[in-house]
């Protein structure tokens, strides 16, 4: 029992009523039926009546999730993929009552600061890149409602998962580059250990593998303009290539510095292709062939499956489509 001067607390409750604290919150929080007798959960209620128990409403609202507050977990912020991402989460959540916090998690210098006491205290639930995931285990965020982003739909701890059709765009790429007459490829693959890359280079593979006659060297680079620099460079004067296929924009960015140090000419020698559609793909010279990736219907997907596992429904199914914008980096490649 309660001593004098002191809160009742739902462990004095369920002493009174002679059940568990499990019993006791099912009664208070109105869940009992089909769990408890109707017995029981009237001595529970009459017990607390009778010690003048009120349940601590802000721990409560915490411990259930009503919060209203969801985590987004990105890599650090240095394309404006991710800002997409974050726009269009925080459209849908603002629609429906919530708030997003943008947790970057900065390669090179591990996961952010813990932006909560206790994340598992503070929010209803987390919406994760896979390129971030390691920073849920600094937080906690893998024990909370969960949506994961461009991950494996058959491995990412047991969540929810929304995915870019990426099979699908680099289906296109390759179709669009053997259409032209190219045979002998490079990949210049993101240096990231991630399930979206590992989707990208299998595809890729399989695709041009098909085509008798054909070959595909890999590079990896960070996803960094100078990196890309100097790992297509030194792929070029190793391998033999007539298209370059990149993992990302940024990518291609180095890859077209590369080319030109070398002395030859996009695409007239050797064609280039993104993805990701930044605005970077249009600000090079020739502009871009790529894949345009909907940054912001990724994330108000990504915040619609989380409100979806917040309810007990099961999330909408079905990758997002992507698109191949073809430019002026791609041509057939020159006659030998």
């Amino acid at each position: 029992m309660a001593r004098a001067g002191t809160r009742p607390t739902s462990r004095d409750v369920a002493e009174a009523a002679g059940v568990s604290q499990a019993a006791v919150s099912l009664v208070l929080g109105e869940k009992w039926r089909g769990r408890v007798s109707e017995a029981t959960a009237e001595r529970v209620r009459e017990a607390a009546r009778d010690l003048g128990y009120r349940p601590n409403l802000a721990a409560r609202s915490l411990r259930l999730g009503h919060t209203r507050t969801v985590l987004l977990v990105v890599p650090a912020l240095t394309t404006e993929f991710f800002a997409g991402v974050y726009t269009g989460a925080a459209r849908v959540a603002a629609e429906h009552g919530f708030g997003v916090v943008l947790y970057p998690s900065p390669e090179g210098i591990g996961p952010a600061r813990d932006p909560f006491a206790s994340a598992q205290a503070a929010l209803d639930g987390v919406i994760a890149s896979s390129m971030a995931a390691d920073a849920l285990t600094a937080i906690r965020g893998d024990q909370l409602p969960l949506v994961m982003l461009d991950s494996d739909p058959t491995g990412s701890l047991g969540a929810a998962t929304v995915n870019l059709d990426i099979t699908d765009g680099i289906r296109q790429v390759a179709e669009h580059l053997l259409g032209l007459g190219h045979r002998h490829f490079l990949h210049l693959a993101a240096d990231v250990p991630s399930w979206t890359f590992e989707v990208r280079a299998r595809e890729l593979a399989a695709r041009v593998g098909a085509v008798p006659g054909t070959t595909v060297h890999t590079a990896r680079a960070p996803i960094a303009i100078e990196d890309a620099l100097t790992a297509a460079e030194t792929a070029l004067r190793r391998h033999r290539a007539t298209a370059i296929v990149c993992d990302d924009d940024k990518l291609a960015a180095g890859a077209y510095k590369a080319i030109r140090r070398l002395g030859l000419r996009i695409p007239d020698d050797i064609s280039v292709t993104g993805l990701d559609d930044l605005a970077l793909a249009t600000a090079i010279d020739p502009e871009l062939t790529t894949v345009r990736l909907d940054a912001e219907l990724f994330g108000e997907r990504g915040m619609r499956a989380l409100l979806a596992v917040l309810e007990g429904r099961e999330p909408d199914a079905g990758d997002i489509p992507v698109q191949l914008v073809v430019r002026g980096s791609t041509a057939p490649p020159p006659a030998l």
